[in-house]
C-alpha cells in the first residue's frame, strides 16, 4: 500500500518537535507543522521511509522519515519526522524543508528499550543509504522540486 503514494513530494516549514530526537537518541529529526502532516494522504501507511531532503536552497541529502504515532512515546497525534543524513552546524527551525519520499523500509513498531530503538534507526539509515544509491531513486535527487523559486526561502542567509 505504501508504494502507491510514492514518490511523495512535500514541502513545509520546520517547527520545534518534542525535542527528543537530538537529546535522547542522538538522532536529530526535523518536524513538520501539523498542517503539513494533515496534508499527507490519510491512508499512507505508517512506518519508516527514505528519500531526499533539502533545507531552504541548500544541498539535497539522503534522509530517513518516520510517519506514525511513535508507539514508543505513546503519541496521540500522528507525526512526520525527517532525519537528514548529514551533519548540520545549526538548527534550521523556521526554514522550509522540501522532501521527496521515494521508498518504504518497514512498518513502525514498539521497542522495549531506547537502545533497541536507536539500533533500529541506525539500521534504517544504512538501508536508506543503500537504496538511495540505486538509479531509480538517485534520479529524484535532481528533481526540479528542490529548486525553490527565488524569494521562497524564509531566511535568506
Amino acid at each position: 500500500g505504501a508504494m502507491r503514494h510514492l514518490p511523495y513530494f512535500c514541502r513545509g516549514q520546520v517547527v520545534k518537535g518534542f525535542g527528543r530526537g537530538s537529546k535522547e537518541l542522538g538522532i536529530p529529526t526535523a518536524n513538520f507543522s501539523e498542517q503539513v502532516v494533515e496534508s499527507f494522504p490519510s491512508d499512507i501507511p505508517t512506518g519508516i521511509y527514505y528519500g531526499w531532503a533539502c533545507v531552504g536552497n541548500g544541498d539535497v541529502h539522503k534522509m530517513v522519515l518516520s510517519i506514525g504515532w511513535n508507539p514508543f512515546y505513546k503519541n496521540i497525534k500522528k507525526s512526520v519526522e525527517t532525519h537528514i543524513i548529514h551533519t548540520f552546524k545549526e538548527d534550521f527551525y523556521g526554514e522550509i524543508l522540501s522532501i521527496v519520499i521515494t521508498g518504504y523500509i518497514r512498518p513502525e513498531k514498539n521497542f522495549d528499550s531506547l537502545d533497541a530503538l536507536i539500533s533500529a534507526i541506525q539500521e534504517d539509515i544504512e538501508e536508506a543509504k543503500r537504496q538511495l544509491d540505486l538509479p531509480e531513486h538517485l534520479k529524484l535527487k535532481e528533481d526540479n522540486f528542490f529548486h525553490l523559486p527565488e524569494g521562497k526561502t524564509v531566511n535568506n542567509h
